[in-house]
């Protein structure tokens, strides 16, 4: 089973940095941005991180929560999160639970190899917890603000 635009997005539960449980279901009544990205410290993850860091005060006015999402362990998380100053909490998805919900977990090639990754993903959750927008196959210049105008528009 995975989410579905304008359908409820079933109740999880994750490990998530500074000791946190992230439980949708406690999260209702808050609008929130789940963003899923391949790999801590890389190029293209380390921008995005940053874009969604230097305008997390505009998602605050908006309402909404940050929540970054990628198979990498707690400590790379904390070490990634310490690294670039991130406001918001990381979650480490080891077992592509959460990734598999979302359906991010897609065959990529590097080198002429295949292999399953996530692929750069958005997804933006009403109050109601109810899937509003998607954005798939992300790129990362300008993606942030185009969530943001979203999450603004959804909340006003």
């Amino acid at each position: 089973m995975s989410v579905t635009l304008d359908k409820p997005v079933p109740d999880f539960s994750a490990q998530a940095t500074s000791g946190q449980e992230i439980n949708l279901a406690t999260l209702a009544g808050t609008q929130l941005v789940i963003y899923f990205y391949p790999k801590d410290n890389t190029p293209g993850c380390t921008t995005q991180g940053q874009d969604f860091r230097d305008m997390h005060a505009d998602f605050v006015a908006a309402h909404t929560l940050i929540l970054g999402v990628s198979k990498d362990s707690l400590r790379t998380h904390e070490n990634f999160k310490s690294k670039q100053s991130f406001p918001f909490e990381l979650i480490s998805d080891s077992d592509e639970s959460l990734c598999r919900l979302f359906d991010v977990i897609k065959l990529k090639q590097m080198y002429g190899k295949e292999y399953e990754g996530i692929e750069r993903s958005t997804f933006l959750i009403d109050k109601q917890g109810v899937l509003r927008r998607e954005w798939r196959k992300v790129k990362v210049k300008g993606h942030v603000a185009e969530v943001l105008q979203a999450a603004q528009e959804l909340n006003g």
